[in-house]
């Protein structure tokens, strides 16, 4: 059973059309991720989902109950069974952690909330409980703001953006502690990210939004490996988009030759990602290594194979120098667009 149908969904401000007809599900206990860049549409989509502002079309249903018909709300948002956690967290500074976890509920809520068990659902100490805000690291603040949005028990839990303001190592763990709250809740999660490391480690299924549209929607390996546009190939991830001829079912570029399926004739646009790419001794291929972008435990080679740039990813100890020759073989399937880039 689906938890959220977002169905035809338009939203303008004046020029500025912010949605522009998506379309979106989410299953009964999935955590899916919509995944694009600022100005996308991404916070918009969120809001009209919660109930802050109407759409100009389209529906959202909320299980089996319509809460947004041809644009115009249905259901105010206290009463659409979703739990919404902001870029910030927005916890109340003048309210210790379980005043916070247990504001918006009612007196008989409150007496049943378990808010030890929801401190330790998300990893937190239970003795945090009668901490002020000011008093807890920013991770421990955002947990905070979730266990606030899961104590409601809603059926849907929409995340704007929610570990964007945290360091890196924070953010990792902060995210994996929340969806393990929410998987153990029984509940599905709407996570709004533009980073595309969070996406992919954290939900079970990316949708990509570009201009206000979907672009694409399927499970993490599936948008990584298997990129629908060149736009998705270039934002989800990194890699090399270089040009190539089919004929006879066979790619030729200056990296080698591929075979495809179900493509005709002609120019195309033959993308790679730099893990498939390898320095081989034997690799039939010369590049000269113009750069790299060096990470600790791996590096990124941008290497000149003729006038074009190929992305190479290798092991941080083992980063040829600049200027250097190497020879190149590509590992697995390239995909191919349907045209030049």
């Amino acid at each position: 059973m689906s938890v959220l149908d977002v169905r035809g969904l338009t939203r303008s401000f004046g020029a500025v059309r912010a949605l522009a007809g998506v379309d979106l599900t989410i299953a009964d206990g999935e955590v899916l991720a919509v995944l694009g860049p600022s100005g996308c549409g991404k916070t918009t989509l969120l809001r009209t989902i919660a109930g802050f502002m109407p759409g100009d079309a389209g529906e959202v249903i909320l299980g089996d109950r319509p809460v947004l018909v041809e644009g115009r709300s249905k259901v105010a948002t206290r009463h659409r069974n979703v739990g919404y956690v902001p870029q910030e967290g927005a916890l109340f500074p003048h309210l210790d952690v379980a005043a916070n976890i247990t504001f918006g509920l009612d007196r008989a809520e409150r007496r049943k909330a378990d808010i030890g068990e929801l401190l330790e659902l998300l990893g937190l100490d239970p003795t945090l409980a009668r901490r002020s805000p000011h008093e807890l690291s920013g991770g421990q603040q955002q947990r905070v703001a979730v266990a606030r949005a899961l104590a409601r028990k809603p059926s849907l839990l929409l995340l704007d953006e929610p570990f964007s303001s945290l360091d890196a190592s924070l953010r990792e763990a902060t995210g994996r502690a929340v969806v393990r709250a929410v998987r153990a809740t029984g509940a599905a999660a709407l996570l709004v990210t533009h980073d595309q490391n969070e996406a992919l480690s954290l939900a079970d299924v990316v949708a990509v939004m570009s201009a206000g549209r979907v672009v694409q929607v399927g499970a993490p390996l599936e948008v990584y490996a298997r990129p629908a546009t060149p736009f998705v190939a270039s934002f989800v991830g990194s890699g090399s988009v270089l040009p190539a001829t089919i004929t006879g079912g066979v790619a030729v570029s200056v990296i080698g030759s591929f075979p495809v399926s179900g493509q005709a004739d002609g120019d195309v646009g033959l993308f790679v990602r730099p893990e498939q790419v390898r320095l081989d001794e034997a690799g039939e291929v010369e590049a000269t290594v113009a750069g790299f972008d060096f990470y600790g435990h791996d590096a990124c080679l941008h290497l000149s194979v003729g006038d074009h740039e190929v992305l190479c990813r290798v092991r941080g100890d083992r980063v040829p120098g600049e200027g250097q020759r190497v020879r190149i073989s590509v590992d697995g399937a390239a995909t191919v667009f349907e045209r030049a880039t």
